[in-house]
């Protein structure tokens, strides 16, 4: 039985890498790719210790010639994980800087465009694909401070719609996985600009915040579903986080 190959982009940390080591468990060989080649190389090799197939590739999504050719490296392609994201700032609109607008954009939504483009010809000839597109809550509702952000994920889940009435018909199943709350070790530090303590107040006093291995959790589950069953969305939140602007603090 041929081994399925299941790609992750944004595999360096947090939720990326968490889905490598949930998919890399349930028997797929893993391709991680992100920036930072020290990052996916470390957990490729770490997968590999442990028995399981995986490789490393740096890749920057927003590289259109570098995703043509990471795609044409691949021998298969049965899942593709869109990850790769990432909120920039908490600027009003009012006042935000449309240079980070610009990098959110693409990032998270010409990525996920330009990857889900080159892999569709493999994971339509797998005759079995995936494809996970990483949205968030912000992309069905706005919040104050999030623009930029929500915008972009509206963007993402614009993609997941839209390729999904396309490939109706088609050996290929699109899922978005929309995290709330989730605490990771970089992504609200980036946001804040790498100030930890602005960071770290976005969870206090919340007793349990999502954690990587839970979204990586709920990715497996989505993708190992028999192949007549598709999630097309699946919002996942702690129990503590009722909305996006309803979430229990313990004083």
């Amino acid at each position: 039985m041929t081994t399925r190959t299941a790609v992750i982009t944004g595999a360096s940390s947090g939720i990326g890498a968490a889905t490598a080591r949930r998919l890399a468990a349930a028997g797929f060989r893993v391709v991680l790719t992100a920036r930072r080649a020290d990052r996916i190389e470390a957990l490729a090799a770490e997968l590999t210790e442990a028995g399981h197939e995986a490789r490393a590739h740096v890749l920057d999504v927003t590289d259109r010639e570098a995703v043509n050719a990471f795609a044409a490296s691949l021998d298969r392609c049965d899942v593709l994980v869109n990850n790769a994201g990432g909120a920039v700032g908490t600027e009003t609109v009012a006042k935000a800087e449309p240079d980070d607008w610009r990098a959110m954009f693409e990032v998270n939504v010409l990525g996920v465009l330009q990857v889900t483009q080159a892999l569709l010809p493999a994971l339509t000839a797998s005759g079995d694909g995936t494809v996970v597109v990483m949205s968030s809550t912000a992309g069905h509702l706005a919040y104050e401070g999030g623009g930029g952000y929500v915008a972009a994920k509206h963007g993402a889940h614009a993609i997941a719609a839209t390729l999904r009435l396309e490939l109706c018909g088609e050996p290929v199943r699109v899922i978005e996985i929309a995290p709330g709350m989730v605490k990771t070790d970089e992504f609200a530090v980036k946001r804040f600009r790498g100030d930890a303590s602005k960071a770290a107040a976005v969870y206090e006093g919340v007793a349990e915040p999502l954690t990587a291995d839970d979204v990586a959790d709920t990715v497996k589950w989505a993708v190992t579903r028999p192949s007549h069953v598709n999630i097309d969305l699946l919002v996942v939140r702690p129990r503590a986080q009722a909305a996006q602007h309803k979430v229990h603090r313990e004083r």
